[in-house]
């Protein structure tokens, strides 16, 4: 058997034997994001070291656990904590939590991150709904021999973000009044923080927002037939477009101000993605 594969399998079942829940939606929250998950109705929480061989977060700010419950009618995994290649991990280990949620029974990835702001006029605190991606500065997921019961050799990639449910963001970003821009998430490796010069080569690029993850947990559930929705909150300006140094910190203060206009547009978008799957 392939290695990653059995290593999957291995989480899988240990998943499996802590756990009895089938969830339908699959929700990643990014840095300074994670007590969205107090406002699930949680039946059970798994800390990532409880699952055999499974990959642990060590950035700040990540509780790193799963979260099984309900938002409204809907059953959810929500991942409060991610793990980052600049971590150290492999890439298939990356991807692993993501390939782990659609094992379970999730359809549906609703990613989220902290991201530098790069589309003229964006404002720390404000959310970009994304519509596309950039992968092309990190190594594939899919690199190395294909998984066959993950999904084909050559995915096509033509439409990683589901256009049916941007719609649903977007109507529920209208009824709330909640203001929302739209743009094309780049991911780099990180951990540092892009240049000036890498900023503006994004720009020329077509990137609205620039981070450390999510482009590669999307192509990965891509792969296994998985419909993906995905928002970027920006937590601060890139660098080259603000005068002041770019910190973690900033990245938490602005997530916590953006908190209730954040969780109300995922809960609303959750609730009707929950009566189409």
């Amino acid at each position: 058997m392939n290695q990653v594969y059995e290593k999957l399998m291995r989480c899988y079942e240990s998943v499996k034997s802590k756990v009895n829940f089938e969830p339908k939606v699959a929700l990643v929250l990014g840095s300074g994001l994670g007590n969205y998950g107090e406002k699930i109705k949680v039946v059970q929480t798994l800390d990532y070291h409880e699952i055999d061989g499974f990959p642990v977060s060590t950035v700040q700010g990540h509780k790193g656990q799963f979260i099984f419950g309900y938002i409204g009618e809907v059953p959810v995994v929500c991942m409060q904590g991610r793990v980052h290649y600049y971590e150290g991990y492999a890439m298939e280990d990356v991807v692993l939590p993501t390939r782990l949620m659609k094992m379970m029974g999730a359809k549906v990835l609703f990613l989220t991150n902290a991201a530098g702001g790069i589309l003229q006029g964006m404002r720390p605190g404000d959310l970009m709904l994304i519509t596309d991606q950039i992968a092309s500065f990190v190594p594939s997921p899919l690199i190395g021999e294909n998984i066959k019961e993950l999904g084909t050799r050559f995915p096509d990639m033509s439409n990683i973000y589901d256009k049916d449910l941007q719609q649903i963001v977007r109507k529920h970003a209208a009824i709330n009044d909640i203001p929302i821009r739209e743009g094309v998430y780049i991911q780099f490796t990180g951990p540092q923080y892009e240049s000036p010069s890498e900023i503006a080569m994004s720009r020329l690029l077509g990137a609205g927002a620039v981070g450390m993850s999510t482009a590669c947990e999307a192509v990965a559930a891509n792969h296994m037939g998985m419909k993906i929705v995905g928002i970027s909150l920006i937590s601060n300006l890139a660098a080259g477009l603000s005068t002041v140094p770019l910190t973690h910190e900033e990245i938490q203060a602005s997530a916590k101000e953006t908190e209730p206009k954040f969780q109300k547009l995922v809960t609303e978008t959750i609730k009707e993605i929950g009566t189409l799957i």
